[in-house]
């Protein structure tokens, strides 16, 4: 219900009455807890820091007294309010079968350790491969020729852009490496406004002509983000890859500077991807079973469990799981 930008100063009515609400709720919370440590103790087995929902509260109301005490020292409070994401955590502490259930999943997660340990396996080999074969290609850019930019002092657009931006960049092949893109490819562009040599005066020539120098400049494709050139920029650019967003673009990119080759790459780790989340969703499906059986499980024992409650309290009157037995009766 803030509005930031409308109000920034907060000295409208709405965030006023947002922030006295904002206050009765640390109020209210941090009174519990006081509450609780007074009935249950505070360190020990079975006191309020035993149980580990009660410490979730107790961090949640820490961070809260934290933000009301730096409140006016010229301080950023922006991380310690990202706490109050864990606010509506405290509902499972209200409800019981919803804490059996969350504590049932995360009783769960310990098997998904071994997907994990494969996916970080999948990580460390095909990062390690990419470094190895493209750390600094993709700083490979088309620079004007020495000689052509000293004999007439230019210094503006040191390498070859497409535009404006980085958005497109043009990633050229070295002499060494038989990537896609050469500089010599780089399309011509007709320049009639100004005149370079006096042979070429009152005419126009082809200025893309002395962008011939292939080598590496200081610029990463998308401001930096996407290279291979150490372990884990290479990661966050696998990972990319395996969420399929925009792999095609990073791709093209490594064929362009490297080798055209290099699809394979990305096609093996693609389909080692695809087989880690089928593995995943596999594993994931057999904790669901053992949750869907355990509660099945659990309803039947207390559904057994009320039908042979009569036999044991045979001298009272007879029930039926809260509902009277009519006939006995």
């Amino acid at each position: 219900m803030f509005q930031p930008c409308e109000d920034v100063n907060c000295e409208s009515e709405r965030c006023t009455i947002l922030e006295a609400f904002d206050g009765f709720i640390f109020a209210f919370f941090a009174v519990e807890m006081v509450i609780k440590m007074i009935a249950l103790g505070i360190f020990g087995q079975k006191c309020y820091l035993g149980d580990t929902w009660n410490r979730l509260d107790f961090f949640i109301v820490m961070a809260g007294m934290m933000e009301y005490s730096l409140d006016g020292h010229n301080v950023s409070l922006s991380a310690i309010r990202t706490v109050r994401v864990l606010r509506p955590l405290r509902a499972i502490n209200r409800v019981p079968s919803m804490r059996i259930l969350v504590t049932l999943l995360l009783d769960t997660l310990p098997m998904l350790g071994n997907v994990l340990l494969l996916c970080f396996f999948v990580f460390f080999i095909f990062g390690i491969v990419g470094v190895q074969l493209w750390a600094g290609l993709l700083r490979n850019r088309c620079f004007l020729d020495p000689d052509f930019a000293m004999a007439n002092n230019f210094s503006t657009l040191k390498y070859y852009q497409v535009d404006e931006t980085e958005d497109n960049p043009y990633i050229c092949s070295s002499v060494r490496d038989n990537g896609m893109l050469k500089c010599q490819d780089i399309p011509a562009k007709l320049d009639c406004s100004h005149t370079y040599y006096t042979e070429y005066t009152n005419s126009c020539m082809n200025f893309n002509q002395f962008y011939n120098i292939c080598k590496p400049g200081e610029v990463n494709p998308h401001k930096g983000a996407i290279n291979f050139d150490n372990i884990g920029y290479a990661w966050i650019a696998i990972f990319q890859v395996i969420t399929l967003e925009g792999w095609v673009d990073i791709m093209y990119y490594v064929m362009d500077a490297h080798s055209f080759y290099n699809f394979i790459y990305f096609i093996l780790l693609i389909i080692v991807s695809i087989q880690s989340r089928f593995s995943l969703a596999h594993l994931l499906s057999r904790c669901w079973e053992f949750t869907k059986y355990l509660t099945m499980f659990v309803l039947l024992l207390a559904w057994n469990v009320c039908e042979l409650l009569p036999n044991f309290f045979s001298s009272r009157r007879p029930f039926r799981c809260g509902v009277e037995n009519a006939a006995a009766t």
